[in-house]
């Protein structure tokens, strides 16, 4: 009997390593290629085709600062194959398209997870119809970190 508790608690010990190691990479690889890689590929990506990047890089910084919490800049326009690329500055946010502050609006990227380190990005590529859509950071949205981006083709 002392023998099968030894053996359980060496599988489970072998299991929780191997566990703890690939969420330790999965967590700090946040090199602009490889989170292109994954935003464009993942679960977090934009349902339907998704637009290979033509245009320009849009750079919308995310801040937690004196001033507040904010996307700078909150506005700004982009066109079909343009990347949105969103990166953190300060503090943890991420950042959401919700689906019921776009009205008729298809094609929304879903809800990003919580980006934490310094210069940690997330590229949206632009393959949304032309017009207005709203964004927000979720946890600091009733502070006023909200955005919008004009689309146009």
């Amino acid at each position: 009997m002392k023998q099968h508790r030894t053996l359980l608690a060496v599988f489970a010990a072998a299991v929780a390593m191997a566990a703890c190691s690939s969420n330790e990479a999965a967590s700090t690889d946040t090199s602009a290629a490889a989170t292109a890689s994954a935003s464009t590929t993942s679960s977090a990506a934009p349902s339907g085709p998704v637009a290979t990047p033509t245009g320009k890089v849009i750079t919308v910084e995310l801040n937690s600062d004196g001033q507040g919490n904010y996307f700078k800049p909150n506005e700004f326009e982009a066109h079909r194959g343009d990347v949105i690329r969103f990166t953190l500055k300060s503090g943890v946010h991420n950042v959401h398209f919700l689906a019921d502050s776009n009205p008729g609006k298809t094609n929304l990227p879903p809800a990003s997870d919580m980006l934490q380190l310094p210069d940690q990005t997330l590229d949206i590529p632009v393959n949304l119809a032309e017009g207005t859509y709203y964004f927000q950071c979720d946890p600091h949205a009733a502070l006023g970190m909200k955005g919008h981006v004009k689309v146009e083709d």
